[in-house]
């Protein structure tokens, strides 16, 4: 697939990729590329003040970068890879950014172009919806397109896919509590 190899060639370079998710269309970047999230954010437009989730290919590569106990392991086996965005105690390895309160959201897409990328350049991806902050989601190239259109800051490569069917954001469960709690359904 050429759009994987060019994507990967963009990201290593620190580049912002735009290309489809489970849900929506995704800003992808390296997420252990300080300058690459920074960039996220002022493509985005996105206030300093919310962590972005981070994409990981597995969950011995989620281990790298949250504690992960053995009953969270079991429940992650049931739930990824998916629409399920899991925050965790953050091990403070990636940049702060990615970071609320010593927290970091962490999920394993099942989209097979961000699992292909994951796979290829074996690192993180930050994974935050395309599209201005403030405005509704994109579910397709053309909406990416058209929002960031006249934007100072601008993502570096957009991979088309076409339209894809309509989905919910992914749900966000924070299991770093006694209990679990749904942050987003």
């Amino acid at each position: 697939m050429a759009s994987v190899q060019e994507a990967t060639e963009m990201i290593k370079k620190g580049k912002v990729v735009v290309c489809p998710t489970d849900t929506v269309y995704g800003l992808v970047a390296d997420a252990t590329n300080e300058k690459a999230v920074k960039r996220i954010f002022q493509i985005k437009g996105r206030g300093k003040g919310k962590a972005l989730p981070v994409f990981v290919k597995n969950v011995a590569m989620a281990k790298k970068f949250a504690r992960v106990s053995k009953e969270q392991e079991e429940f992650l086996r049931k739930v990824w890879p998916g629409k399920v965005t899991v925050v965790f105690q953050s091990k403070h390895v990636l940049p702060k950014a990615l970071e609320m309160d010593g927290k970091v959201a962490l999920r394993i897409p099942k989209h097979e172009l961000v699992a292909a990328l994951l796979k290829k350049l074996n690192r993180p991806l930050t994974g935050t919806s395309a599209n201005v902050s403030g405005q509704p989601s994109c579910s397709s190239a053309t909406e990416v397109n058209v929002q960031f259109a006249r934007r100072k800051h601008q993502p570096d490569l957009v991979v088309d896919e076409g339209k894809l069917p309509k989905s919910k954001p992914s749900k966000i469960v924070d299991i770093t509590g006694e209990k679990m709690r749904i942050l987003r359904r």
